[in-house]
């Protein structure tokens, strides 16, 4: 269990920071910002949870969901060491996207077709999920450039792009199974 006795330290005024196996390195890395924006992400679905508390279910799954976003901000602030020891640093498992998939395939399986491409809103939950799903994404598109120059555990890209894809159904399954979706209409405003 973590224990935080003290919330600054000014390690990070200079504009460095520790990962997690002690390294230096410059806030505006892409190591960081790509755990940052799993963090933004995380922070969304806080918000959306605002609005799910009359579905327990889901508000289960998004609880599970944020507490995997901070394995997968732990296992990207953590270099991946040649030789290293697996059980030595916290890295996404793929139970943890299998889990998701699971979900997806239960909540899909209760929706209305999609018919047209969606719009963000309907519920609050959902306008909010669909927020957190295109910052996933983002996250998912700085994985992707992290990857091109440092090892990355693969499991922490499946996870991300499991769950955009849990996001926008979960969005769907709390728009009333989809019959409140916001149908896009092209060039409807032509």
């Amino acid at each position: 269990m973590v224990q935080l006795t003290r919330i600054y330290t000014r390690g990070g005024d200079k504009g460095k920071t520790s990962l997690g196996d002690g390294s230096r390195v410059n806030k505006g890395s892409l190591r960081v910002s790509t755990y940052g924006t799993v963090d933004e992400a995380n922070g969304v679905i806080g918000l959306a949870r605002l609005h799910t508390k009359e579905n327990p279910e889901a508000d289960a799954m998004l609880a599970r969901i944020q507490n995997d976003l901070f394995d997968l901000g732990a296992d990207l602030c953590t270099p991946i060491k040649e030789g290293e020891d697996p059980s030595m640093a916290l890295r996404i498992k793929p139970e943890q996207v299998k889990r998701l998939e699971a979900e997806i395939d239960a909540m899909n399986a209760e929706l209305q077709p999609l018919k047209s491409f969606i719009l963000p809103g309907g519920s609050p939950a959902a306008a909010y999920l669909h927020l957190g799903r295109s910052v996933v994404r983002r996250a998912e598109r700085e994985m992707s450039l992290l990857i091109e120059q440092e090892p990355v555990n693969p499991e922490a890209l499946k996870y991300a792009n499991r769950l955009s894809d849990h996001l926008f159904v979960i969005a769907r399954y709390l728009n009333d199974k989809g019959t409140a979706d916001v149908l896009w209409v092209p060039g409807a405003n032509r």
